[in-house]
C-alpha cells in the first residue's frame, strides 16, 4: 500500500516537475505496482485523466489485509 500511495504523490509531483522514468525509485516503484494496478485499470472506467486503479486496489489489499488477519486469529 505504501508503494501504491508513494507511486500517487510521484505523478502529482511530475505534473509540476518532469520526473525521470528511468529514476531508479520511480523504476521500482513502477515494477512493483504495476501488476497490481494493470488489471484494475483495464476493468475500471477512466473519468478524463482521473486513475481510480490505486484506491481500488488500497481498498482491496486492506480487505485482504484484514481477513488474512482474521484467519490467522
Amino acid at each position: 500500500m505504501a508503494a501504491i500511495l508513494l507511486r500517487v504523490i510521484l505523478s502529482w509531483v511530475a505534473l509540476a516537475t518532469p520526473i525521470d522514468p528511468r529514476n531508479p525509485l520511480v523504476a521500482a516503484l513502477h515494477e512493483l505496482t504495476e501488476p497490481i494496478l494493470a488489471p484494475l485499470r483495464s476493468i475500471l472506467p477512466h473519468f478524463g485523466m482521473m486513475d481510480f486503479s490505486p484506491f481500488v486496489a488500497m481498498i482491496l489489499l486492506e480487505f485482504i489485509a484484514r481477513a488474512a488477519e482474521r484467519a490467522l486469529t
